[in-house]
């Protein structure tokens, strides 16, 4: 095993017998804990607390001068912040107990197992560290802004739900721990996944793999690589994605797809920081962060035995979850302008002006493509356009050819429930179709071409049957 990506503040390690010390640094230091300091003198424990920072605590119990119990008791006051790890010789359970009541957050017997020592501290520092987000994801939401609002400039909208997740995603963006990115597709998650690799402050790179249709060799010698005579063709040895993420972010998109063979090799990957390129026996150690995205219910999948519990548990430590288009429609203006500006500058010609009646259409479609369809069918538009206003036309197209595909996405506030039209006493069909028509009429803002086009009729139709109904009323 080994530490996590970032260790900022030092380990110390507090014991009088100075051989024990030195074991434990050195257990510490083999499995990549570089940072740590020792302390014979447990009278000097406070002072070296008050001059340094220290994440994790390692504390004996039966030492002179000031005892272990002690020790604890006043660090617990003082710093409740830094995670203590009892390291004794006592093995009795009321021993034990006191400590864990007096605030210990972990209790070793000695002599130390290696393995024990690695995953009580690998525990503390995540502890640590999910607990330094959630204080500042608190701080975010409390100010309502953003730190480096520069980095989500390529994220179109002004949804408040979506001001909520960059908070949310500056709050984690400098975590080691695995983040999970779930939303349908093209809601733009890859997009939010380079956000959070560009507020890592991580210096290596970016890398993206789609997992979708990988069987597990694909996949292991995309992921991990493979060494000279692996297989027949492996003439040289070949890094892996992995080893070109080395200091960066490896994002694995479509994670619900994967095999079964593959998943317990990611799941080590996570776990132990572990990886075996084809055909090698000797393990590498990656320090890339696992930045996961799928666009299906892992927990339900895992409940159909087709993907594994533990990895589902392991890849969610950080969860995004990115609403689709039909739930933010307020950021369809803001979108259309800027898709319109891309096109535009992409055909080289000029910006089509916009006629009032677009916004409306458009938020009358639930977008199963989300974002993506709304980009290729604005493209689509502006590649037929001629000049003047921007012509309806390709629109209409475009959703009337995927109305069966798509429901019309409902109003930002729907009826609390369905007693709003059928309560005790049902409507008649001459009541049920004038209420059908008004609220096709709400939800197009009034505009009796839009209103028939979601009602699935003429507007010649339509304009028929408002006139019918205002001369019965």
């Amino acid at each position: 095993m080994s530490s996590p990506l970032k260790q900022d503040q030092p380990i110390l390690i507090v014991d009088d017998e100075a051989s024990i010390l030195m074991a434990i640094e050195t257990a510490l230091q083999m499995a990549g804990f570089a940072n740590t300091m020792t302390c014979q003198d447990s009278r000097e424990v406070m002072d070296r607390l008050a001059d340094q920072s220290v994440d994790v605590m390692l504390l004996d119990l039966n030492m002179p001068h000031v005892d272990g119990h002690r020790l604890l008791d006043t660090v617990s006051r003082e710093h409740p912040d830094i995670p203590v790890i009892i390291v004794t010789g006592a093995v009795d359970v009321e021993t034990a107990v006191r400590c864990i009541k007096a605030g210990a957050f972990d209790y070793i017997l000695k002599p130390v197992e290696e393995e024990r020592l690695v995953t009580a501290v690998n525990r503390a520092l995540a502890f640590q560290e999910i607990k330094q987000e959630n204080i500042a994801l608190r701080q975010h939401i409390l100010d309502d802004t953003l730190e480096q609002p520069e980095a989500f400039e390529q994220i179109i909208t002004s949804n408040k739900k979506m001001l909520l997740i960059f908070q949310y995603i500056e709050s984690i963006a400098r975590t080691s721990q695995p983040v999970l990115i779930r939303g349908e597709t093209g809601v733009g998650k890859e997009l939010i996944a380079r956000t959070l690799h560009e507020l890592s402050g991580l210096e290596g790179n970016f890398v993206a793999v789609n997992a979708a249709g990988l069987e597990d060799n694909v996949f292991s010698d995309t992921l991990f690589g493979h060494v000279r005579g692996a297989f027949t063709g492996a003439d040289q040895t070949r890094s892996g994605l992995i080893e070109q993420a080395a200091g960066g972010t490896l994002f694995l998109d479509e994670i619900g797809d994967l095999s079964h063979a593959s998943q317990v090799k990611l799941l080590r990957l996570l776990q132990e920081r572990e990886y075996f390129p084809l055909g090698s026996d000797t393990p590498r150690i990656s320090d890339a962060r696992l930045v996961a995205a799928t666009n299906q219910n892992l927990t339900q999948l895992q409940e159909e035995g087709r993907f594994r519990k533990d990895l589902n548990y392991r890849l969610r430590t950080h969860r995004i979850y990115i609403p689709p288009l039909r739930r933010r429609l307020d950021d369809i203006p803001l979108l259309v302008n800027h898709f319109l500006s891309h096109a535009a500058r992409q055909l080289k010609m000029n910006k089509p002006t916009v006629p009032r009646e677009l916004f409306i259409l458009l938020k009358t479609y639930a977008y199963p493509g989300n974002i993506r369809e709304l980009q290729s069918m604005i493209f689509d538009a502006v590649s037929q356009h001629k000049s003047g206003i921007l012509s309806l036309e390709a629109f209409k197209t475009h959703l009337g050819r995927n109305k069966s595909a798509a429901t019309i996405a409902p109003p930002a506030e729907p009826p609390k429930s369905p007693e709003t039209i059928f309560g005790d006493q049902l409507p008649t069909i001459k009541e049920a179709t004038q209420l059908l028509v008004e609220e096709a009429l709400k939800r197009s803002g009034g505009n009796q071409s839009i209103a028939a086009g979601m009602l699935g009729i003429s507007q010649q139709a339509l304009s028929k049957r408002l006139k019918k109904m205002k001369e019965d009323a």
